[in-house]
């Protein structure tokens, strides 16, 4: 790679930057290592457009990281509802709790410090790094990957331990070590507004000249993934037991996807199942005596990284509370199901069965 094309790479990002980009988002000017470290959590997987209500909700509901660190976890989990990767509220809620009571509420200012934080990875660290304190530190996310991937026209697959040691050097390279904030801000903007996966807009990008993927017709080639995505099919069935006007409901306590979560009583099959396989399995449970109405309310489907999640919601008015649901779970008011954190596709269930 020639040094005149990374020159005019770092030369014209930066002037694109400060004379083109209009891109507005509260954290972009925002200089509280709080703030930016709880932008940078909630972006994680997730686009700026979306996580820009749930930003505004969690700086305005804990304007400090102490703020954060006494707040209860449901609290926080119902704030997050809705954006998923649910792990990520937990670990940021623990990294708030060690900040506010081990470092007496000071976010440590040091790139291998904000590196060792709980839920805080590299590109993370790097952001947090340069945006906060303006350490000469190189994002490097899946904007970042696609901007350096079209314009040397580099066919090492991103997803590659080549790959990933390629581009870090390439990015750290690159970088305007005398205003390293803009710079990451401006290539990740680049990536989000004009470089984007579909439709970018070359005409519009400041790099075009020189940019090897647009001369040679490569642009929907690249970046190259070596690995293809295997994404497995799981069937939940919900049971909405309900007693009076009060609903059963569990917390997932488990590992994996919505741990921490509140749900409905779950039937997981390994394929699509009707109404009457699901009534046999309670039947054998005993519990065909208590059950008065059985209806099908319904189906939903929620895309995850590597999980489509197929669901069926089946309505179950009881005539008594059975002694298994009351050791395993709680009943709860039909108007008190808003205090509680459910996975997105329960909550839209919720929204269109309950209005709660």
């Amino acid at each position: 790679m020639k040094d005149k094309q990374k020159s005019y790479f770092t030369i014209q990002l930066n002037y694109w930057h400060s004379n083109v980009n209009r891109r507005s988002l509260p954290w972009k000017e925002e200089k509280d290592p709080y703030k930016i470290w709880l932008s940078e959590i909630i972006l994680q997987q997730t686009r700026a457009e979306q996580g820009l209500k749930y930003y505004l909700s969690f700086t305005g509901t804990y304007p400090t990281i102490c703020d954060l660190a006494n707040a209860r976890d449901e609290d926080a989990f119902r704030l997050w509802q809705g954006l998923g990767y649910y792990n990520r509220c937990k670990n940021m809620l623990a990294t708030a709790r060690f900040i506010c009571s081990e470092l007496k509420g000071q976010f440590p200012a040091q790139h291998e410090n904000i590196l060792a934080l709980k839920g805080v990875g590299a590109y993370t660290a790097a952001a947090i790094a340069s945006f906060a304190f303006n350490l000469p530190h190189a994002v490097l996310d899946g904007n970042v990957y696609r901007v350096l991937s079209r314009y040397f026209g580099e066919e090492t697959p991103i997803d590659s331990t080549e790959g990933k040691r390629l581009f870090a050097t390439l990015a750290q390279e690159l970088l305007n070590i005398e205003n390293p904030s803009a710079h990451n801000q401006a290539i990740m903007d680049l990536g989000a507004t004009v470089c984007t996966p579909k439709q970018p807009k070359c005409d519009e990008c400041p790099l075009l000249k020189k940019c090897v993927a647009a001369r040679d017709n490569l642009i929907h080639l690249l970046p190259v993934k070596s690995k293809k995505l295997k994404i497995q099919n799981r069937f939940f069935n919900f049971l909405v037991f309900q007693f009076g006007d009060e609903v059963w409901i569990e917390k997932r306590s488990e590992k994996g996807i919505w741990q921490n979560l509140h749900q409905f009583y779950l039937i997981e099959s390994p394929e699509s199942v009707d109404k009457l396989a699901l009534q046999e399995n309670l039947h054998l449970a005993g519990w065909k005596t208590l059950i008065q109405k059985f209806e099908y309310s319904g189906k939903m489907k929620q895309q995850l990284t590597h999980q489509l999640i197929h669901s069926q919601f089946y309505t179950v008015q009881l005539s008594d509370k059975p002694a298994e649901l009351s050791a395993s779970g709680f009943w709860v008011q039909v108007d008190q199901l808003k205090l509680y954190a459910f996975p997105k596709t329960l909550v839209d269930f919720l929204e269109a069965s309950f209005h709660s």
